[in-house]
């Protein structure tokens, strides 16, 4: 995964002299994941820029950067320090286009790692998308495979929209196919049925898609039940209808995320499927969640903190039962 970002960012800053980069150690230190590893020798300091620790005035100066034209991707070392500039993102970033009449686009991209998993406390495992998904006026990717993170990023990169670009910690080592092609590009809003199924309808975001994909095999192998799969790839614009296609193929469901409960994409995704599919349900759609509680540090309190393979398997086999 972490390959193919920095592929698609060199491809992209190749062939658009005014894409560029800027972070916190996102130059001689190649980033804190080692996703900008080259850049700076490829590209220089001008192009690849080190920040002050700072993120209201890195996405500021994002901001400002694509209102004049350029492309900046911007990195946040981790998706908490986002909250520092919430006011850039949603008062500035999302809402400039609005307030210029469209005169004015901010063609921004802004990645940020998060998700749990690496004992790194609460502070640093958040798994914010719903919290991005509420705001009109930006985009959000959230790439669950190597392939999916490059073609998106490079979709996000030649976006005249802000992105909020989503990347799981954990998936940073996956390692999957990837289309060795400058013009490999995954449009948004379409979401990837990663497997086929016609008992059971899971959606999955950003790792919990593979953590889904596991579930999957162990319902069709243990219980033979089959399951149809679907990642949504990006939350905003959301690929719905491939959802509510499947809701009518299976008559059940089951969202997982690594979020919380409350307020969370699982949440909203429920709400729509129960207003637009009401009659393709046979049973209450089931949701898995991360606990409703800070992420803790010690490992096993941790791992309880975060769903599981296990936990997906009991949600479908409780809405295949009818239960609540």
């Amino acid at each position: 995964m972490r390959e193919s970002l920095r592929d698609a960012m060199a491809e992209e800053m190749r062939r658009d002299e005014s894409v560029f980069v800027m972070g916190e150690d996102v130059g001689v230190f190649q980033g804190a994941f080692k996703v900008t590893e080259g850049l700076l020798d490829e590209f220089g300091e001008r192009r690849v820029r080190d920040t002050p620790i700072s993120e209201n005035s890195m996405i500021g100066m994002g901001v400002g950067a694509a209102m004049a034209g350029l492309r900046p991707i911007v990195e946040l070392m981790t998706v908490n320090f986002a909250l520092l500039a919430f006011d850039q993102i949603i008062n500035h970033a999302a809402s400039i286009p609005y307030m210029f009449n469209g005169q004015v686009r901010v063609p921004l991209v802004i990645r940020m790692p998060g998700g749990g998993g690496h004992q790194l406390g609460p502070t640093h495992s958040h798994s914010l998308e719903a919290m991005f998904l509420q705001i009109p006026g930006i985009l959000v990717a959230c790439p669950s495979t190597p392939a999916d993170g490059k073609g998106l990023l490079k979709a996000a990169i030649r976006d005249d929209n802000p992105v909020i670009f989503v990347e799981h910690e954990t998936l940073y080592g996956a390692r999957g196919e990837v289309p060795d092609d400058g013009e490999h590009t995954l449009k948004f809003g379409e979401a990837a049925i990663r497997r086929e199924g016609s008992d059971v309808t899971i959606v999955g975001i950003l790792k919990m898609a593979q953590v889904a994909e596991d579930a999957a095999k162990t319902l069709a192998n243990e219980h033979g039940v089959e399951a149809e799969v679907i990642d949504p790839r990006t939350l905003r614009p959301l690929d719905l209808d491939t959802i509510l296609a499947s809701v009518a193929k299976t008559n059940h469901v089951v969202i997982v995320e690594e979020g919380w409960p409350h307020g969370g994409v699982g949440a909203n995704l429920a709400a729509l499927i129960q207003e637009q599919a009401f009659d393709s349900l046979d049973a209450p759609i089931q949701r898995v969640t991360g606990a409703d509680v800070p992420m803790p540090y010690a490992k096993r309190l941790e791992q309880s903190a975060m769903p599981h393979s296990e936990h997906i398997v009991s949600a479908a086999l409780a809405t295949l039962e009818g239960a609540i």
